[in-house]
């Protein structure tokens, strides 16, 4: 079993999927502002926000389209700082484009989970930071003797359970939106690993892609009908 030693290596690579997810995200909220603003309901619909009716009617890019749309300043400063530091140390973990699979997959399936549960607007990264939390967890457990992984998904499972409280307990967050990005995000973890340390059997990872296909069709189906 490698060891990850996150000192020097982790300062020389680069973390380009995180910078570029972190500017398309920054270049929207932009565009928002100057188009009726972040907060104009109409807009953030235009712009391609989760909006059940137009997902049934075909528009069916929203279900990734919202993963890089904010909704008010406090929103996009939040998720951008937590990318930052989130998606810069999981995808030196995974690897860039591992990692950008992983973050896609969690918000795709997010925001998947939300249309077929929450008949609101919503938008926002969270539910792929959510499917990264995840990943990190699942990670983990798959493996447990790295010291780098394992301490990294013990502080995340604190993470996750205080978001979920928090999501409760506050009115106007989608926590359907967060439970399916770590449905999807874990599921992607286990689909994809780390296989520079070791690789998941194929029979744990075939399972894993089937889950979520399943998954997927599931949530399309109760939001459609």
């Amino acid at each position: 079993m490698k060891n990850l030693n996150i000192n020097k290596s982790f300062l020389k690579q680069k973390p380009v999927m995180t910078y570029l997810f972190l500017a398309l995200q920054l270049f929207v909220y932009v565009l928002l502002s100057l188009n009726g603003g972040s907060t104009n309901t109409y807009t953030l619909i235009a712009f391609g926000a989760k909006f059940s009716p137009a997902i049934i009617a075909g528009e069916w890019w929203r279900l990734v389209t919202p993963i890089f749309i904010h909704i008010g300043f406090t929103h996009i400063l939040l998720n951008s700082i937590t990318l930052y530091y989130l998606g810069s140390q999981m995808e030196w973990i995974l690897g860039s484009w591992r990692f950008a699979i992983v973050y896609l997959l969690g918000g795709i399936m997010g925001n998947t989970m939300s249309f077929a549960f929450s008949p609101s607007v919503s938008a926002g990264a969270s539910t792929s930071l959510f499917g990264l939390f995840a990943a990190a967890i699942v990670l983990g457990r798959f493996y447990p003797t790295n010291y780098t992984i394992r301490s990294t998904a013990q502080g995340f499972a604190i993470l996750i359970a205080l978001n979920f409280v928090s999501g409760i307990i506050s009115p106007g967050i989608d926590n359907w939106g967060h439970l399916g990005g770590v449905l999807g995000g874990g599921l992607a973890a286990i689909l994809l690993g780390v296989p520079r340390l070791r690789a998941i059997n194929l029979k744990t990872r075939t399972i894993a892609s089937l889950a979520y296909i399943i998954l997927f069709s599931l949530f399309v189906v109760i939001g459609t009908f």
